[in-house]
């Protein structure tokens, strides 16, 4: 089931970097236990003000995908610290499509 939760999270967009959360490199770790999925996020910034959108979106996009489950936590952890080299090749190539020198 978490690698399809990762899958749902690749339809979450971050408001200033115009890729998805996954592509992006910030999602750390998905688990689920007991009905609940567990999901460790980083952000660009520790100050990052999309940190409560972000939390309520995938929360909001995990049980519209998986109704089975009772509930979602959105975990922010800031080790170790997200750079741009987190970013996936199909991330960056959509960067650069859009004009992103990275």
């Amino acid at each position: 089931m978490e690698r399809k939760i990762l899958e749902a999270l690749k339809e979450v967009r971050d408001p200033e970097i115009p890729i998805d959360i996954v592509n992006l490199g910030l999602i750390y770790g998905i688990r689920v236990k007991d009905d609940v999925a567990y999901i460790d996020m980083t952000l660009t910034v520790q100050g990052c003000p999309a940190k409560q959108f972000f939390a309520e979106h995938i929360k909001q996009k995990v049980l519209e995908k998986f109704p089975q489950l009772k509930d979602v936590v959105v975990e922010f952890v800031f080790e170790p610290p997200w750079t741009k080299e987190k970013i996936s090749e199909e991330g960056k190539a959509q960067l650069r499509k859009m004009g992103w020198d990275i």
